[in-house]
């Protein structure tokens, strides 16, 4: 529950839209018990006896007149006693009913002076005929109706605002933290988790949001306002009343427990399901290839039914809410109905000996008391029914705050050095890695590169290519050893500094729903669109950019460039990489899935491209290796070879198979 009140500090710096809340709750309670007052005290005891406010009000007075002077008559009766020389043997008993008549007194006063002030005006304002005062007190039962219905309306917008501008705001942390994480967080646990909390689980806990400051809110006060009437009428009564209420909260409790555990394990399904989905659709063409239909349906299937089977649990919970609540409500109504109606039948003032009343109940009262404790019933059936609602935000807010408190592997140092651009040796000494502790991808790796020069990194798949050319930008750290840039380590330096010095174009050209210009753009912001022209020009896709695309430079290219051929996705990839001006060029098998045109296109610009800067290529097509001035073979994890194409033709074995 600690994180879910995370989510609720957030909507804390709304402070303004609070007050308006609460303002609006304080009338909606005040509204509802006042309306049920009005409906069942002065119906009874005005309208029905067919009178009016002023024939009441005198009768009231009348009767108040004869009480005072009773209890003053027994007062002074009192006073006389206690003058006497033998004191009786009750004496402190004669005490307490002494000051119990003088409390009592009191209260008749004021209520006399209330009756006496309000005389005058219901003689003035208020209808003089039995049916009219029934219009007149209709009328404003109906007018309150109004207004409470208008506070109701702009509680439910002011709210519903709060949780959103909440939930944005968690939304904007929960993307600034994960856009942090390291890469091969993804890697290994893919988006569909990620994309669950952001939408189903973040959902939740907006739901969740909008009921504290809606329901949660609201309820309760309109409960506590018919309590409080409640309470004035017959305080003791009421106790009696709300003797079950601790059996109620524990039984409550315990559904509040179970309901937390079977959400959260159904909200796990839910991501399981988006990541099967995701596989799938991403997978479609491989499915349809190899006729595998059948098998996916029976995996999401499966995954479907999980789903399934933890909303039925769900649902078993849930069902016993609304029937738990009804039944303590109806035993709690039905204790009250029976004291009250034992009261009233037997004009008793006591029950079991204990004192409940100071003089005996009427009917009114009664019935206005039992009005009120429906009155309290309602919000209490309403706050059950939003009862798996909190339970899930608060199991949705545990999932996301647990990505929202993550560590990032890769993230600055304390107190991060300066890093100059580079322009001397990028260094790799006695490098290991693995994904997993028992199984290292890298061993001792070690090797110079001097700037300027352009290194192609061969080797058969798995060898650990790309895993090498991932940790320069520090997509991932090593195990142990170091990677040093002009003598600088560069888990030392800012991550942002270091990557503003390397350009990337990676195997599959990741490019956004957007213009070609844009996406070129997306490597230098603040380019000029002569700038990214120039880019596209050196880049070797200009050409097609012009010829080929509706729109030019403004065409949009569709998720993923997906409205592009591959060669033609490769080739922007490279023109925004290019527009960088990187002085660390880096290309991670980036010709291995396009035509032997684009990528000579794309050879040709590396080749005008490379010079002034260092540039890495990872490749096992030997297509590239007219543009190396070195050549690093890998096998196993490890170097196996260092030199260029010729000497490594007549000295290295493997290396002459391969080529």
């Amino acid at each position: 529950m600690s994180n879910f009140w995370r989510a609720v500090l957030k909507t804390f710096k709304y402070r303004l839209s609070i007050f308006c809340t609460i303002i609006c709750v304080f009338m909606i309670g005040i509204l509802w018990g006042g309306n049920i007052g009005v409906i069942t005290y002065p119906i009874t005891e005005i309208c029905l006896k067919k009178g009016t406010f002023t024939i009441w009000l005198k009768e009231q007075i009348n009767k108040n007149n004869q009480k005072i002077s009773d209890l003053n008559y027994s007062l002074q009766k009192f006073e006389s006693k206690s003058n006497e020389r033998f004191v009786e043997p009750d004496q402190s008993l004669t005490s307490i009913n002494s000051a119990a008549m003088t409390r009592e007194l009191k209260t008749l006063n004021w209520w006399q002076s209330l009756y006496v002030w309000a005389l005058p005006l219901a003689e003035r304002y208020t209808p003089l005929t039995p049916f009219g005062t029934v219009l007149f007190l209709i009328t404003f039962v109906l007018v309150g109706t109004v207004i409470k219905l208008f506070f109701i309306v702009s509680h439910g917008i002011i709210s519903s605002r709060i949780a959103q501008y909440s939930a944005m705001e968690i939304r904007r942390e929960l993307f600034e933290k994960i856009i942090e994480y390291d890469v091969n967080y993804f890697n290994q646990a893919g988006v569909a988790d990620t994309m669950s909390r952001f939408t189903n689980d973040l959902s939740i806990l907006t739901t969740g949001l909008n009921i504290i400051y809606g329901k949660v809110l609201r309820e309760p006060f309109k409960m506590f306002v018919c309590l409080f009437l409640a309470a004035y009428l017959c305080w003791q009564l009421l106790i009696v009343t709300i003797l079950l209420v601790p059996i109620a909260f524990l039984v409550i409790r315990w559904l509040a427990k179970s309901i937390k555990r079977v959400v959260r394990r159904s909200m796990e399904e839910i991501a399981l399901l988006y990541g099967r989905l995701e596989e799938t659709f991403r997978s479609i063409r491989v499915v349809q290839a190899f006729v595998q239909e059948s098998l996916e349906m029976k995996k999401f299937n499966q995954t479907n039914q999980a789903c399934c089977a933890k909303a039925i649990k769900i649902a078993k919970y849930e069902s016993l809410v609304n029937p738990m609540t009804e039944l303590f409500g109806i035993l709690m109504i039905s204790m009250g109905i029976i004291a009250g109606t034992y009261l009233l039948m037997s004009e008793r003032t006591t029950l079991f000996g204990i004192p409940m009343l100071a003089t005996p109940m009427d009917t009114g009262s009664l019935i206005m008391f039992f009005a009120l404790l429906a009155g309290a019933a309602d919000p209490a059936r309403k706050l059950s029914d939003i009862f798996t609602q909190f339970q899930s935000a608060s199991a949705a807010a545990d999932r996301i705050y647990v990505m929202i408190d993550r560590i990032p592997k890769i993230r600055d140092v304390e107190n991060p050095a300066m890093m100059p651009k580079h322009s001397q040796l990028i260094c790799f000494e006695n490098i290991n890695f693995a994904y997993e502790s028992d199984r290292l991808v890298l061993r001792d790796v070690s090797f110079e590169i001097k700037f300027g020069e352009c290194v192609v990194i061969i080797g058969a798949s798995g060898c650990g290519k790309s895993t090498l050319l991932n940790l320069i930008p520090r997509f991932a750290d090593p195990l142990s050893g170091a990677i040093l840039i002009d003598g600088q380590r560069i888990d030392g330096v800012r991550c942002r500094e270091l990557r503003e010095q390397i350009g990337l174009v990676t195997q599959e050209p990741m490019l956004f729903n957007d213009t070609v210009l844009n996406n070129i753009c997306y490597g230098h912001l603040g380019a000029s669109r002569g700038e990214a022209i120039e880019a596209a020009k050196k880049a070797n896709a200009h050409d097609f950019i012009i010829n080929e695309l509706s729109d030019g430079y403004d065409t949009v290219i569709g998720v993923l460039g997906g409205q592009l051929s591959g060669g033609q996705r490769q080739r922007i990839a490279l023109a925004r990489a290019i527009l960088r001006n990187p002085s660390i060029f880096l290309l991670d098998e980036a010709t291995s899935q396009i035509d032997i045109q684009s990528e000579r296109m794309i050879h040709d610009a590396l080749k005008k491209f490379k010079s002034g800067r260092t540039t890495i290529i990872i490749t096992h097509r030997l297509s590239a290796i007219d543009l190396a001035d070195k050549i690093i073979m890998m096998s196993e994890g490890k170097i196996s070879a260092v030199g260029d194409h010729d000497s490594l033709l007549k000295t290295n074995q493997e290396y002459a198979k391969l080529y």
